[in-house]
């Protein structure tokens, strides 16, 4: 279980999370929505542990994010919005390098087996070479390397076909529903937040997009 309890971050004077309260278990997808600059990146990194929060506790399972961030990160993967993958590379080469970075070893047959699981058979492809698609898959399958139990997933999908954005979402709900993971997933499409999340949190003062996921008779959390 991710717990969040009360957090709040501020930038000098600018408070941009205002003691936000909430559990994800095992299993669950979570939408994470608002206008942009309501705070959902920032949130993310917080729970990325790229960033402290300015007050309040995060708890996973039994850890604390004070005390026990070396031993959090291990357990989360997280896919920001900017690609980071090397282009000049092939994708073996990029899951290669990748997974020599990772605390879990796997094989280079373990690792194409992550792609292949995305539908991104690609192996020997320069990533140059790929679709907007096949890239946002292989900056999600570098963040599984090490078998994270929290997916944060910062617009894994924006600015890619249908198709693309209907197999990741497929992969996602299987690793929620089979392994049990915690997934938070950030998205401007409302189509996609709907038939992928089990609940709904969003942030900012605009309500248009609580007033919306109701009415579409989405679970949804607001602050």
């Amino acid at each position: 279980m991710l717990n969040i309890e009360s957090i709040s971050k501020s930038f000098q004077r600018k408070r941009i999370l205002d003691h936000l309260s909430f559990q994800v278990e095992a299993g669950e997808i979570v939408g994470l929505v608002g206008e942009n600059g309501a705070g959902k990146s920032t949130l993310l990194n917080i729970l990325a542990t790229t960033m402290k929060p300015s007050s309040g506790d995060i708890y996973f399972n039994e850890w604390n994010y004070r005390k026990d961030r070396k031993t959090i990160r291990k357990h989360i993967g997280f896919v920001p919005q900017d690609i980071a993958i090397w282009e000049q590379l092939t994708v073996e080469e990029n899951m290669v390098f990748f997974e020599k970075l990772a605390w879990k070893k796997k094989s280079k047959q373990q690792l194409k087996q992550i792609c292949l699981d995305m539908r991104l058979d690609r192996w020997h492809d320069p990533v140059k070479n790929l679709s907007g698609g096949m890239k946002r898959k292989l900056n999600l399958a570098i963040s599984l390397i090490h078998d994270p139990t929290v997916l944060l997933l910062d617009e894994p999908t924006v600015g890619i076909d249908l198709k693309s954005r209907k197999e990741i979402g497929a992969y996602l709900r299987k690793q929620a529903t089979e392994n049990g993971k915690i997934i938070i997933y950030t998205s401007h499409d409302m189509d996609e937040i709907k038939e992928l999340c089990d609940r709904v949190i969003t942030i900012g003062e605009d309500r248009f997009y609580t007033e919306l996921l109701k009415e579409a008779g989405k679970k949804v959390l607001s602050f």
